[in-house]
């Protein structure tokens, strides 16, 4: 080869999107075959993994997106295009259903049909599944989720699984890959999906990523990223309120807004619902953020995704008695959280997990927070594990600053609410509807913890006695795979009497300059 004939093979080689418009061809909408030039949706995902393999050798992501946004179009031409360009390889795709699984590798026999001589591969024996490059010894593979065995026995160095939250058999799947892929550099798995619920695999995998439990990158792509989902308004259309502050919100273009409303329109009469309001289906199919994309009909939030996404964006000014909540670790995955409230700003100091299972470690973490920050009062879940937490803390911080709050135990208001942890909850729910606004961190964990407790499957507004009831947390652990850590955390700075507090003085805390006795392991504060 000339060095120029050199030159545009290395570049073909190193850059992906070069590659896809000079050497790929995809069939479109209207008919036909064109070059494969990446969309807005596409562009955002190829630099969110090169930035993970930049960082981390290889890649571990999960993708969750709305319809048709060309995802899975995206990562057939990246896998094409490193099976062709590595010896070795085998890339593997599984797909939910089996028109998929036929879909996806006639996407990929078509980059091949296409792709110029100059960079084409030779083939060896190929099938409708797959495509053996035979000079590389790599090969292009698909397979359809259903059979348990599926994934099993083969070295796999890349890995599609296209609409993950509608496999069956998802966790068996995923563990015959997991043994089949090393944790090598060059590595790669990719877990896209559309929503399917709550409580499956992908969710899972999704909310564990989120809270840095697994290595896994969770990337979502909101459905207005995408530059096809956009209609032109007709003249004097009068904007609904619910579409208006969805326009407000994510700073919706006429088209982006007038498009979302004709897309909801379709789904909502498809699902008996109000035209003007936008209905769960569409906020499943296509999700502004993580949160709502998880919906599911019938499924309610006791704190809605909205209203939360509203106080994510806000600056308030803390003002008030600083309050911090902490719900301690109880084992089997679950995690301390502690955050903290100054009237209409919430995680002021504080609004963290801590992955730990020393109580210890716990009471040195919440006095160090004490003496720097000098919270009027801190509110401890005293269920399980926590009322060891709490004793220790006694020792440590003046027990007029220590509240212990039992969730189960005698509301308040007891004809209104079952139990504190119900009351409480409807007191944070009161909070975030407050006309004056309020300020909560922009945290997808928090936010999605805080719209954990939902109606439905087993869980009622009232009980027979009429009293208001919440989602028992066994059960969202159930459904979740791990408790709402943050939102309890969250709602624990509601667990006391406002306004008697504001009538109390000041705490003197000049004791706490003194040396913190400790014992064991758990160090000092």
């Amino acid at each position: 080869m000339t060095e120029e004939e050199l030159a545009i093979r290395q570049r073909l080689k190193s850059d992906l999107a070069h590659y896809a418009s000079k050497c790929l061809k995809i069939r479109v909408k209207a008919g036909g075959v064109i070059p494969f030039k990446m969309n807005n949706t596409q562009k955002l995902v190829d630099a969110k993994l090169s930035e993970q393999i930049e960082k981390k050798g290889k890649v571990r992501a999960l993708i969750l997106k709305g319809r048709q946004t060309g995802v899975s179009t995206y990562i057939q031409a990246r896998f094409y295009h490193k099976c062709t360009h590595s010896k070795g390889v085998l890339a593997l795709i599984i797909t939910h259903m089996e028109s998929a699984t036929q879909s996806l590798f006639k996407m990929t026999n078509r980059f091949h049909e296409f792709c110029p001589n100059l960079v084409k591969p030779t083939t060896g024996n190929a099938n409708a599944k797959e495509l053996y490059f035979s000079v590389l010894d790599s090969m292009y593979k698909t397979a359809t989720a259903g059979s348990a065995e599926v994934g099993r026995g083969d070295t796999i160095q890349l890995f599609h699984g296209s609409e993950v939250a509608f496999w069956p058999n998802a966790e068996t799947h995923m563990e015959g890959v997991g043994q089949a892929i090393a944790n090598e550099d060059g590595t790669e798995v990719i877990l896209e999906s559309t929503a399917n619920g709550i409580g499956g695999l992908f969710h899972k995998m999704w909310k564990a990523a989120e809270r840095g439990d697994i290595d896994y990158e969770a990337i979502f792509i909101p459905w207005f990223v995408h530059e096809e989902y956009t209609t032109e308004p007709p003249k004097n259309w009068k904007i609904p309120e619910a579409f208006a502050e969805l326009k407000n919100l994510y700073n919706l273009t006429p088209g982006q807004t007038y498009w979302a409303y004709s897309k909801n329109k379709e789904l909502a009469v498809s699902q008996s619902s109000p035209i003007d309001e936008i209905c769960w289906k569409f906020k499943q199919e296509y999700p502004s953020n993580a949160d709502e994309a998880f919906q599911t009909s019938g499924e309610n939030a006791f704190v809605t995704s909205d209203l939360v996404m509203k106080t994510r964006t806000n600056t308030v000014e803390a003002y008030g008695p600083l309050i911090l909540g902490v719900d301690p670790a109880r084992g089997g995955g679950d995690k301390t959280s502690m955050v903290d409230r100054q009237g209409r700003k919430m995680g002021v100091h504080a609004c963290k997990l801590l992955d730990n299972n020393d109580l210890m470690v716990t009471a040195a973490s919440v006095v160090k927070y004490y003496k720097k920050h000098k919270p009027k009062k801190i509110c401890v879940d005293v269920t399980g594990l926590g009322a060891g937490l709490y004793d220790r803390l006694k020792e440590l911080i003046p027990s007029d600053v220590l509240v212990a709050v039992n969730f189960s135990s005698k509301a308040t208001q007891p004809k209104v609410y079952k139990n504190r942890r119900t009351e409480i909850y409807d007191e944070l729910r009161e909070w975030f509807d407050d006309e004056a606004g309020v300020d909560i961190p922009d945290n997808d964990a928090l936010h999605s913890d805080i719209c954990a407790p939902v109606w439905g499957k087993g869980c009622t507004h009232t009980n027979s006695k009429g009293q208001l009831c919440l989602e028992p947390k066994d059960h969202i652990k159930e459904r979740l795979g791990h408790s709402p850590d943050l939102g309890d955390g969250a709602a624990l700075t509601f667990a006391i009497d406002m306004d008697a507090l504001r009538d109390q003085p000041e705490i003197d805390i000049n004791l706490l300059n003194q040396p913190v006795k400790v014992s064991g392991g758990w160090g000092a504060a």
